[in-house]
């Protein structure tokens, strides 16, 4: 028979046990692209609109696949029309029309590609981009009145929140005050 003790105890190691594995996996899914795993602040994307945009409707998951959600983010832009830039070097895989929408998708390796609506471009697939490249102009329609975009971040078949890619998401940590020096 385990005592109460002893349950406590394998709890603890079962816990620590699988802290690395915690650690590792849960922030670096949060951050910008890198080449683990996960994706890593110190390999950032640069904002696809300049000056920086406010996010005017943030990224929203469904909770599975087939549901309704918000698989990206929605960025106002300063006027109409305005350039949008790639984020991060990569190559057009696809500019055409989805459902009613124009959308300019860039592959920028290891899995990870964004997408854009709607923008209007002049690019073709295989056109080489670096990051700040123009991809196209904004057209209206997607946010009512307001200029914006909807902008999407897929590794594989898993969309990815794309702020994750331009901000740090790690969660602050409020450390205790630093006791005053003795006097």
């Amino acid at each position: 028979m385990k005592t109460p003790a002893s349950i406590s105890a394998l709890a603890a190691a079962l816990l620590l046990a699988l802290a690395p594995v915690t650690a590792s996996a849960g922030p670096s899914l949060m951050r910008g692209p890198g080449s683990g795993p996960g994706p890593s602040v110190a390999d950032s994307w640069s904002w696809p609109l300049n000056p920086r945009p406010a996010v005017v409707r943030g990224f929203d998951p469904p909770a599975r696949p087939w549901l309704s959600g918000h698989r990206g983010v929605d960025l106002r832009a300063a006027y109409d029309a305005a350039p949008v830039t790639s984020p991060a070097a990569g190559t057009v895989s696809f500019v055409g029309v989805v459902v009613d929408r124009p959308v300019i998708t860039v592959d920028h390796g290891n899995g990870l590609r964004s997408s854009f609506e709607a923008v209007r471009s002049v690019l073709g697939a295989g056109a080489a981009v670096e990051e700040g490249d123009v991809l196209g102009w904004i057209l209206p329609g997607h946010c009512g009145p307001e200029p914006c975009i909807h902008w999407g971040v897929r590794r594989g078949e898993a969309y990815l929140n794309p702020m994750a890619f331009v901000t740090d998401l790690r969660p602050s940590i409020l450390l205790p005050p630093k006791d005053p020096a003795p006097g």
